[in-house]
């Protein structure tokens, strides 16, 4: 089992660096729109599967299905919570964030987006964004590369420091080179396998179950397991990670890169059915794997133990590949952002003072996703670090209170402004972070105090200070009226 698996995963890595070369040759005349955002070219597939595949990291596959698991479905209003967010943003934001950023001075970043949107000269939300995304985004990603050390010693043995390197190199690779082509590309793929392997998994396990081979049994499942609402700050806390879509960079950074507004529509049918199909298969994993395995030590290894009883090892290879697939989709997009965020919106308008070439930003950005990575690695193998689930929660909390708020102000307020935006991220930031140090044992998701305070500030900052100019509002009535952008 052991050889078959090996194989299998290195097969799936020279996959993907396959794809990372081969976008490297076809896109070395591009510059940094080409990079980073793909020259606005997506089809709806893969920007959809992308989008998603970006998204549902490996706590998609170890850490939700160990939650429900452990702790009953209670803990499903997290799936309820993302499913519910994720289609609202496709519906709501999306179709005016795309041609917003293409008004807005054709803006290829988020942080330069949100400086665009009010013709401001001032670089102060290009810097503030730039650190939080840095900072954010060096978390999330050792969330990821953490999964791959779990994954690699649960299966094979092999030390999870070294493997956790290995996974990293790997991501670097694709990424270093073929930018933002390579990075949707491979998310489509990656996308498609965690959809099969989250559909066939819980299914052969429930055939399993119902032919007497389960272990567990709904005599043995805790008390109060099947309580849906057992706990209200569960409910709360899980719905305010919906609340995370509408600020996550690396996630609506696909919105911008959509060819037409009709791929638009078709991404979005695909991508809310996709996310909605991947995250109530994830609840089931939780369940069925209780009811097959019974009680196992670790509940972050429920589905890789279930697919292992019950696939011989080719199979079980490519099923698992799929963890690979989530973690890798997720932390490839999250370099990518970080790096655009630094390259595009620090570097080259200040440290630069836009002299830097095409040349010299890819390797700049390249250099980040290097360094970025390096800290991430050091993170994931730090024992103290915590799990795959809470690093994610932490930057997902982060992300979502910052930019939520001020992103959606931008898309449908028309008296917003440049300094608001500016006191509402520094707001939700700040405010989740010391809600995770000081009131954590509230039970209450930091995401949404820091959102509700966020958006509460960047509008009473707003209303103090300078109305729009007439420039700034004729471009808001113009994207509105889809008279530009389209």
């Amino acid at each position: 089992m052991f050889n078959a698996e090996f194989i299998i995963f290195v097969a799936y890595f020279l996959f993907m660096i396959g794809i990372g070369v081969f976008f490297f040759i076809r896109s070395k005349s591009g510059g940094e729109k080409e990079y980073f955002l793909g020259g606005r070219n997506m089809g709806p597939w893969v920007s959809a599967l992308s989008a998603g595949a970006s998204d549902m990291s490996a706590w998609v596959l170890m850490g939700l299905p160990a939650s429900i698991y452990a702790l009953g479905v209670g803990q499903a209003w997290i799936a309820i919570g993302l499913a519910i967010g994720y289609t609202l943003s496709w519906l709501i934001e999306a179709p005016r964030l795309r041609r917003y950023s293409i008004a807005a001075k054709d803006s290829i970043t988020i942080p330069q987006y949100l400086t665009n949107r009010f013709l401001s000269k001032s670089r102060a939300l290009q810097i503030i964004s730039a650190i939080i995304f840095l900072v954010a985004y060096t978390i999330y990603a050792a969330s990821s590369i953490k999964a791959c050390g779990t994954l690699f010693n649960t299966v094979m043995g092999i030390d999870a420091t070294l493997a956790m390197y290995v996974a990293a190199v790997i991501i670097i690779a694709y990424t270093f080179l073929g930018g933002f082509s390579a990075v949707c590309w491979t998310d489509f793929f990656q996308g498609l396998l965690m959809l099969g392997a989250l559909l066939i998994a819980p299914i052969f396990a429930l055939g399993v179950i119902n032919a007497g081979d389960g272990i567990g049994s709904l005599e043995a499942l805790p008390d109060g397991y099947w309580n849906l609402f057992s706990n209200w700050k569960d409910v709360v806390s899980g719905l305010g990670w919906g609340l995370g879509y509408f600020g996550m960079p690396h996630i609506i950074i696909r919105f911008m890169s959509l060819r037409s507004e009709k791929d638009l529509k078709k991404s979005a049918k695909i991508g809310i059915t996709w996310t909605v199909v991947i995250l109530a298969f994830s609840v089931l994993s939780g369940v069925i794997g209780h009811l097959l395995l019974g009680e196992i030590a670790d509940s972050s290894v429920v589905f890789i133990t279930m697919v292992r009883k019950i696939f011989p090892a080719l199979i079980s290879g490519l099923l698992l590949s799929a963890i690979l697939a989530a973690a890798m989709s997720t932390a490839d997009s999250q370099l990518l952002a970080s790096a655009s965020a630094f390259s595009s919106d620090v570097y080259k308008p200040i440290i630069r003072k836009d002299k830097a070439s095409k040349k010299e930003m890819l390797w700049a950005s390249r250099f980040v996703v290097l360094v970025i990575s390096i800290i991430a690695v050091l993170i994931a193998s730090d024992p103290g670090a915590g799990t795959i689930m809470a690093l994610v929660e932490n930057a997902w909390g982060v992300f979502g209170a910052a930019f939520g708020p001020v992103i959606m102000l931008s898309l449908f307020w028309r008296r917003f402004n440049f300094q608001g935006a500016v006191a509402g991220i520094i707001t939700g930031a700040s405010v989740d972070i010391l809600w995770l140090i000081f009131l954590k044992d509230t039970g209450i998701y930091e995401i949404i105090p820091g959102f509700i305070l966020g958006a509460l500030v960047a509008v009473i900052v707003s209303l103090l200070t300078k109305v729009p100019d007439d420039e700034v509002t004729l471009i808001f009535d113009k994207v509105k009226n889809k008279e530009i952008g389209d």
